[in-house]
């Protein structure tokens, strides 16, 4: 099984109980916001790079904590496992409209779901296993989620 390296951004809705998910082009799983490095590129460097690519959103100095390096089967590639470096952003960036997400580069869809419990995963919509089994249950474990 091949390794992939990636960084994820947890955004919690501000007043209800969901988190931001995307789904890129050609596929059927949401997942969290993020990609993989650039060659010499840090974990927290890639995501902010990320979230500006995919959302166009500037995530500000001071706001991102780490939540952990989670791994899963990857939601996208056969035989793949992901592995991910996932931050949460605290608070929303500034320029976020939570009820029009701006999606861009390779992002089909981006949308807040309900974390508790998550939506049952349907031949035509899933869950990428990385935020279904391992973040979601992080941030509960935490104390992160609004409940």
């Amino acid at each position: 099984m091949n390794d992939i390296r990636v960084s994820a951004l947890v955004l919690l809705h501000p007043h209800e109980p969901q988190i931001l998910m995307v789904r890129k082009e050609g596929t059927t799983s949401f997942m969290l916001p993020g990609g993989k490095p650039e060659i010499g590129e840090s974990a927290e460097a890639t995501i902010i790079r990320e979230i500006s690519e995919e959302l166009g959103l500037t995530l500000e100095d001071g706001r991102l904590s780490p939540l952990g390096t989670f791994a899963a089967d990857a939601a996208n590639e056969a035989d793949h496992r992901v592995i991910g470096d996932v931050f949460c952003y605290e608070g929303l960036p500034a320029e976020l409209n939570v009820d029009g997400i701006n999606h861009l580069a390779e992002i089909a869809e981006a949308a807040w779901f309900p974390y508790d419990p998550m939506p049952a995963d349907t031949a035509e919509r899933q869950f990428a296993p990385l935020t279904r089994l391992q973040v979601v249950p992080a941030l509960n474990e935490r104390g992160l989620l609004r409940q």
